[in-house]
């Protein structure tokens, strides 16, 4: 059908790279029917939150969010999908403003709810059961960076105690490696210089194609007109010693890997039915040290989970402090209904998680910053942001140090040599551009 001319929509995201990447589809595919991005001072009539629940303390904010839009917008269809809305539909639908809940298996096709309720204005409730999810909906999108997120899996198999992912997105799955090649080279055509390889357990690739995430990784090295791809998360147990040899010598996979850790005990990983020990954990980390020096090690670290012991803390901090790796992504447990870790005797008390959040938190910056003070004075290829008015601009090197320089915008989209000067409070590094710069077109707006 016809929809009415100037129709706008206002999209909020919460939680993962993953989520912004299908978030920025979903903005895309709501453009192609006419639906555009509201824009400062629109109205929208349509309203779309992209939710996280990977902890309480998300779900509550989603809820916020949700209450907050339908208050500024009451006239507006109001939209709810994300991992929320496939665990807890009833929940969302009852929340008075509501007119549709969309799970996961549907957050793709949210162009045509949209379309199909302008015709019949009636609430909607569509989500699949989490045993049913068996298709993968491809996601490419960049939104307002420069640099794109490309969704190669979805899915997780691995059932954590603590984890509620398998039941809101559903079971291992991918797209083809021939699929996901014809995206990146979509990206090339449209003038992208980097892609995140993105998902939810992306070293389990290939699990429905019988294809193998190095040979995708290998695929997409052959992509030249990509200057970098970078791999935004991988289980410890996933990141074979293979993996980490290609991206040693390869042309364009940056020296920057993310890799799940959770926690230092060994007796706290088996609680958690974790897929490796401290053991294996240290052993990648030293290959990636040896193969690929300036690597930066991003790590997420859970502290307050069921069985956390005082003394299972401090195993943790001084296992993670032994190792070198870059920062640490902390966030304190939390209990989710459903899941397995409720059985779990020991409790940690609120006020004892955050100490420990805090305790890990010093510890990244102290790590970071080393990190950091070895490369003042280097050297490295930035690739840039869009600058923001008269604010310094942005841009991340190969090794993913955010720097810092006066804005210009001949930079934008460009990967350049710039000497790095001088750490902020906020962990960025002002920095001075070395090469001369020609002007180029950014990546095109869609």
């Amino acid at each position: 059908m016809a929809l009415e001319h100037h129709i706008t929509a206002k999209i909020e995201t919460l939680g993962c790279k993953l989520n912004f990447s299908e978030t920025a589809t979903i903005s895309a595919l709501l453009a192609k029917r006419g639906i555009m991005p509201a824009q400062q001072g629109d109205v929208p009539k349509v309203c779309v939150v992209n939710t996280c629940s990977v902890t309480e303390l998300a779900d509550k904010k989603c809820r916020q969010h949700i209450r907050s839009l339908i208050k500024r917008y009451p006239d507006a269809l109001m939209v709810v999908t994300g991992c929320y809305a496939q665990l807890k539909s009833k929940e969302i639908a009852a929340i008075e403003g509501v007119d549709m809940v969309l799970g996961s298996e549907q957050k793709l096709h949210i162009a045509d709810y949209v379309e199909q309720w302008f015709s019949h204005r009636q609430k909607q409730v569509e989500v699949t059961p989490h045993n049913e999810i068996h298709t993968f909906s491809p996601s490419c999108e960049r939104g307002c960076r420069t640099r794109y997120w490309l969704k190669v899996q979805d899915g997780c198999d691995y059932f954590c105690t603590y984890c509620t992912i398998p039941m809101a997105r559903g079971r291992s799955r991918s797209g083809t490696i021939e699929s996901l090649v014809g995206q990146a080279r979509e990206v090339a055509a449209q003038g992208g210089k980097e892609i995140v390889i993105t998902g939810v357990n992306i070293g389990d690739f290939g699990k429905n194609t019988g294809e193998q995430f190095i040979d995708l990784l290998r695929a997409f090295d052959q992509i030249e007109e990509i200057e970098r791809f970078r791999i935004s998360s991988i289980e410890p147990d996933l990141l074979s010693d293979e993996i980490i040899r290609f991206c040693a010598q390869s042309r364009a996979f940056m020296p920057h890997f993310h890799i799940p850790l959770q926690c230092g005990s060994d007796a706290v990983l088996q609680l958690m039915h974790r897929h490796y020990d401290t053991a294996l954990f240290a052993e990648k980390v030293h290959k990636i040290r040896a193969l690929i020096p300036d690597c930066y090690i991003g790590v997420d670290v859970m502290v307050g989970s069921r069985g956390e012991t005082p003394e299972h803390f401090e195993e943790s901090l001084r296992f993670i402090e032994s190792l070198d790796m870059q920062h640490l992504h902390v966030f304190p447990y939390s209990e989710r209904p459903g899941t397995m870790a409720l059985r779990i005797p020991y409790i940690v008390p609120e006020k004892e998680k955050k100490e420990r959040v805090a305790r890990m938190m010093e510890l990244s910056e102290r790590q970071e910053r080393r990190y950091i003070e070895r490369y003042i004075g280097t050297i490295r290829p930035v690739l840039f942001e869009q600058p923001h008015g008269d604010a310094p601009m942005h841009g991340f090197t190969d090794n993913y140090i955010r720097v810092n320089v006066p804005p210009c915008d001949a930079l934008v989209n460009c990967v350049v040599n710039a000497r790095l000067l001088s750490i902020g409070a906020d962990l960025s590094v002002d920095a001075e551009v070395i090469d001369s710069v020609t002007p180029q077109s950014p990546t095109p707006a869609r």
